[in-house]
């Protein structure tokens, strides 16, 4: 643990000091951090850490980290906070900010972007798509664990289904099933418990509101409506939007209430009224709603991919990239939650997958192209690896994307990919995914779909080996004017 214990450290001097954080938290690959001051992180010298595999300047300041790496940082990192605090208080201060050198690199035309580009993104749309990605991030790790029991358990079956009866497969198979599945039966609890969480209420009411969506007793429920005739109820309609709204319904509520409830009473009547009122409003009026809801986007998904065939395929993975600039690929989050929760697997994940294999592609190209440019070449070089794992930010940021043109065939080449498994969707056979988060090689034990799994994972590798190819041809050939070739090749 002393490597991560150093690499925590050294990010904390870089980034202003354990003083400048307000909160924390990770994802599968980074470590996103609230600070009290952006003027302070000393970002030049935050990536020169070992371990680091770029930045990522948002609403929440985002270290890429990596897979395994993130979580064992992550844990140091608290525990130094912990720890600065703790010396702090027993002296009777504040925690130190600190500042290491960051003043000078809080200068100058660079950071006048910075704060223009910050200003644009922070619009209600985008702070709301930041806020739906929030609700999903730390939900990563479980969906990526259950998936990857869940596809064993299929296998397992599969074997039984074949005529293998051993007793240890009988056994184990049941058991597998059940771990596996569990998360994904009660994910829309999960949803419910974090959008509270995210809009500011009390979780459990937000998981509260969400359980109803999914209890089992929903389907004994039957009303009529005037002009709409007899509504009947089943478990689980509405899904992951019905429980995201039905969490943020609660939230206004519970905060109405208690503006206007003596404090004596407050814990008894706050949460009761809340959840009563919210849960009468999702029986008789979310559930339907939604339920309309969830089931359209899963009907228009599935049929834009069985109808769009090689274009959809195209058009979703080159736009991708350019989509995560904005912050608007958080719109799909939800999509992917309701596809998996429909059909156990979101066919539209491995398409925009493509996208990431393009960028690696392309940095071989740029590799072999810019022969004497040797800081570039040292860039390329540590973070290919990880694109070939699917965590390719460390391309796009530090390779493609200043470069300009190589960025645009990058998209373009993964492009390719998305078209082969567009192509595939035409037939309905979907090459899906159980989770989301990973991509690239580390998304093939999570895949899913009609056909059996050797097949489907047949079909991504060549969809991936495509992206790879398309993007290094079409950055080799058309990525580099002259003028660039002579501007960076030194």
């Amino acid at each position: 643990m002393k490597k991560y214990a150093v690499m925590a450290q050294e990010i904390i001097d870089r980034i202003g000091g354990a003083g400048n954080v307000q909160q924390f938290t990770n994802c599968m690959t980074r470590l996103r951090i609230s600070v009290k001051d952006h003027s302070l992180i000393d970002e030049e010298a935050l990536k020169q850490v070992d371990g680091v595999l770029g930045v990522v300047d948002d609403e929440t300041y985002q270290i890429i980290l990596g897979p395994g790496v993130v979580n064992k940082v992550a844990e140091q990192f608290g525990e130094l906070l912990q720890q600065t605090a703790e010396f702090s208080a027993d002296k009777g201060e504040a925690p130190a900010t600190g500042n290491s050198g960051a003043g000078n690199s809080s200068v100058g035309k660079n950071d006048d972007i910075k704060a223009a580009l910050k200003k644009k993104n922070n619009t209600p749309f985008k702070n709301f798509l930041r806020k739906i990605g929030s609700i999903f991030i730390p939900l990563i790790p479980a969906l990526v664990g259950a998936g990857i029991i869940n596809g064993i358990a299929g296998l397992m079956n599969n074997l039984i289904t074949s005529g293998n009866e051993a007793a240890w497969l009988l056994t184990l198979q049941p058991i597998l099933g059940v771990i596996g599945s569990a998360f994904f039966g009660y994910l829309t609890i999960f949803a419910g418990i974090n959008a509270a969480k995210e809009f500011g209420g009390t979780p459990s009411l937000g998981g509260a509101v969400a359980a109803i969506i999914v209890a089992p007793a929903v389907a004994k429920i039957t009303y009529t409506y005037p002009f709409f005739g007899e509504i009947s109820l089943n478990a689980g309609q509405g899904g992951i939007i019905g429980a995201i709204l039905a969490a943020g319904l609660v939230t206004v509520v519970e905060r109405f209430i208690r503006k206007r409830v003596p404090a004596s009473i407050d814990i008894i009547v706050t949460p009761t009224l809340s959840l009563l009122l919210v849960g009468l409003l999702t029986v008789f009026f979310l559930m339907p709603v939604t339920g309309i809801i969830s089931q359209g986007i899963g009907t228009v998904t599935t049929w834009l991919l069985a109808h769009g065939g090689p274009l959809s395929g195209f058009v979703l993975a080159s736009l991708f990239l350019p989509l995560v600039m904005f912050g608007l690929h958080q719109a799909l989050i939800p999509i992917h939650a309701e596809l998996i929760n429909q059909v156990g697997y979101t066919a539209l994940l491995p398409i925009l997958a493509m996208a990431g294999a393009g960028q690696v592609g392309s940095a071989i190209a740029i590799y072999i192209k810019l022969k004497h440019n040797a800081k570039l070449r040292n860039l390329i070089k540590g973070a290919l690896p990880v694109g070939f794992l699917g965590i390719g930010e460390p391309l796009i940021y530090g390779v493609s994307l200043p470069l300009g043109r190589p960025f645009i065939t990058a998209c373009l080449g993964g492009g390719f990919g998305g078209a082969l498994l567009g192509l595939f969707a035409m037939s309905e056979r979907f090459i899906g995914s159980v989770a989301i988060g990973p991509s690239g090689l580390v998304l093939i034990p999570l895949m899913k779909g009609p056909m059996d799994f050797g097949m489907t994972v047949l079909v991504y590798l060549a969809g991936l080996l495509i992206s790879y190819t398309a993007g290094f041809l079409l950055t080799y050939f058309f990525g580099f004017t002259k003028q660039m070739l002579v501007e960076h090749n030194k």
